[in-house]
């Protein structure tokens, strides 16, 4: 009789244990996306968004049901789970620290980069990443095979929470579908922005966010979608098309880790002299200006995407985070800069002074179509400066001008530098830069490294006025580094922490000296008029929509020289601007209509 009365207690102490768990961690969660704010998270948990956050509570209980299930034993379970929901959430801060957005669905895939985690994080933080996840591993091990000795009936009380739960996670898998249960539940209260995440998940909550955040597709289909409209506006442009110089210049693209210009910023005065000196006197000589960056302190990938696609990430779902991760691999080829000069005659290589895996650049590359890649394996030259553990932009520049001086046929070389890349800490001994308003050794050496990398550019553009054929350059920056204290953060709001440095170079010094604004997407349409090559229709609708819209990325317009949050659009720029979101569904989501028009050759 005592042994029946205490397994009710002991079951509701498994139960309000479990939910304790699932209620504590969903809190860490909101935590680690308020910069450890207590007061922040129990006001959301049980003030202001009581519903959103007992419904992400709802989720990690299935979550929980998995893993338990799976794993065959709740203790082990509760242990999986606890060092996932650390691992996520520290993971989360970090992001949130580095780069003022949180963690993706999508970011999930990063976690067997161990060289990047390392290089972002540092040895500490990366021990315990290895620690949690080996962890996790034995435990997982040690589970299943204890598992495998469970009585029968727990063994098919197993299966059966398996299944169920499996089920439901494929259900929540659908959280962007129409209909789906769980965001009708989410809307009734969900205040969703689409076009901040981090407020997107302030306002629902790390769960809400994260969810919100799940595979959607690309784009919304326009209303006036079709195979006749599509060619309307392929005939359009492609009449347009001129035929100017048939020449064949080689083109070089440098897309420059976290390069850009710290004396732009409010709050910030550098001394001990200008580290752009070197990029300066060949930028105030030539076409260039500010670049507008979709993020500040990371997003790469996007940029490179947008300069050799010409499709802005402002027309996709905001769930579309990163198309080279998660758009890419839907397709065996992809238009592009590349393909268009390789229709030419052209010889395609890419060079990355790192690994091959960093967002799946290997495969993108290969869908693109390149012939050749270079990584930090396969580069002839590997020269590192002082304590810098990436390869130098002077080594990466001398692996451009290899390849341009022997091979015959016109290049097009592609490269993404590293040498900038953070952590800046430690990579340089004497450092001649301080800083007003923001002193900090990051920023010191930040200062070193861009000093460093304007003078390597410098001498690259001044070896290619030697070379006796044509070469057009394209550099810029990637995006800010996330290194700036809140202080300067809240004195540059908008736009101001999202604007690096571009310049457009031509060996033979042809292209308009001017200084502009622009976004990363009209590079090669901009290249190609600036230096009288022959524009694809594509081309000639990107140039007529830049008259209108200079530069644009969501919640940041620039027209007619000014800022704003949302577009101003007059009949024709809505014209405009419809024709160009009409393309790139047609490309990224549609049935590629204008492809089989030539619009990209």
């Amino acid at each position: 009789m005592q042994k029946l009365r205490k397994i009710p207690w002991r079951l509701l102490l498994k139960i309000f244990g479990v939910l304790g768990l699932i209620i504590i961690s969903n809190l860490f969660f909101q935590l680690t996306q308020n910069e450890f704010s207590f007061d922040l998270m129990f006001k959301f948990a049980f003030s202001w968004h009581t519903e959103k956050f007992f419904l992400g509570c709802l989720v990690l209980l299935i979550f929980y049901g998995w893993i338990s299930s799976f794993l065959g034993s709740l203790k082990t379970g509760s242990l999986v789970y606890l060092l996932t929901v650390i691992g996520i959430g520290i993971a989360n801060y970090l992001k949130m620290n580095y780069r003022m957005e949180p963690i993706y669905p999508n970011d999930l895939k990063m976690i067997t980069e161990f060289g990047m985690i390392y290089d972002m994080v540092g040895l500490p933080l990366f021990l315990l990443f290895l620690v949690l996840l080996t962890a996790g591993i034995f435990l997982i091990v040690f589970s299943l095979k204890k598992s495998v000795k469970l009585a029968k009936k727990q063994q098919w009380i197993r299966l059966g929470l398996f299944v169920l739960t499996s089920s439901l996670l494929l259900y929540i898998g659908g959280f962007n579908q129409q209909g789906n249960l769980l965001r009708k539940a989410y809307n009734k209260t969900a205040l969703w922005i689409p076009y901040s995440q981090k407020m997107n998940y302030y306002n629902t909550g790390f769960m809400g966010g994260f969810l919100y955040n799940l595979p959607v597709e690309a784009m919304e289909k326009p209303k006036n979608y079709s195979k006749a409209n599509v060619e309307k506006i392929t005939k359009k442009y492609l009449k347009e098309k001129k035929t100017t110089s048939e020449e064949k210049p080689n083109i070089v693209y440098v897309m420059s880790e976290s390069f850009s210009d710290p004396s732009r910023l409010n709050g910030l005065e550098i001394l001990g002299g200008d580290p752009l000196q070197a990029y300066r006197a060949i930028a105030d000589q030539t076409y260039s200006g500010q670049m507008l960056s979709q993020n500040y302190g990371g997003g790469t990938a996007n940029i490179e995407f947008e300069a050799l696609t010409g499709f802005s990430m402002e027309l996709f779902n905001a769930q579309m985070t990163t198309p080279y991760t998660m758009l890419m691999s839907e397709f065996n080829s992809f238009p592009s800069l590349v393909g268009t000069l390789k229709e030419r005659g052209y010889q395609t290589t890419a060079i990355h002074p790192y690994n091959t895996s960093m967002y799946k650049r290997k495969d993108v590359y290969e869908t693109f179509g390149f012939d050749h890649f270079l990584d930090e394996k396969t580069m002839q030259h590997t020269d590192k400066l002082e304590n810098n553990p990436y390869i130098s932009d002077a080594a990466a520049y001398q692996e451009i001008l290899d390849q341009l001086n022997k091979n015959k046929k016109p290049q097009f070389l592609h490269l993404v530098t590293m040498q900038t890349h953070m952590p800046y800490e430690n990579k340089y001994t004497d450092v001649p830069y301080m800083v007003k308003g923001d002193n900090s050794l990051s920023l010191q050496m930040y200062l070193q490294d861009i000093a460093y990398s304007s003078e390597a550019l410098n001498d690259f553009l001044r070896e290619l006025d030697n070379l006796s054929e044509r070469t057009l350059v394209v550099f810029w920056g990637d995006h800010l580094p996330g290194i700036y204290s809140e202080d300067i953060q809240k004195k540059n709001p908008g736009h101001l922490l999202h604007e690096t440095e571009f310049l457009m170079y031509d060996n033979r010094h042809e292209l308009n000296r001017e200084q502009v604004t622009t976004s990363p997407f009209y590079f090669a349409a901009d290249l190609f008029q600036q230096g009288r090559l022959q524009m694809t229709g594509f081309q000639q609708l990107l140039v007529a929509l830049q008259k209108e819209f200079p530069a644009f990325e969501k919640g940041m317009y620039y027209q007619s020289g000014q800022w704003f949050k949302e577009a101003r659009l007059n009949k024709k720029q809505e014209k405009l601007y419809q024709e160009y979101q009409m393309i790139q569904y047609d490309i990224t989501t549609g049935k590629q209509y204008s492809l089989k028009e030539n619009f990209f050759k």
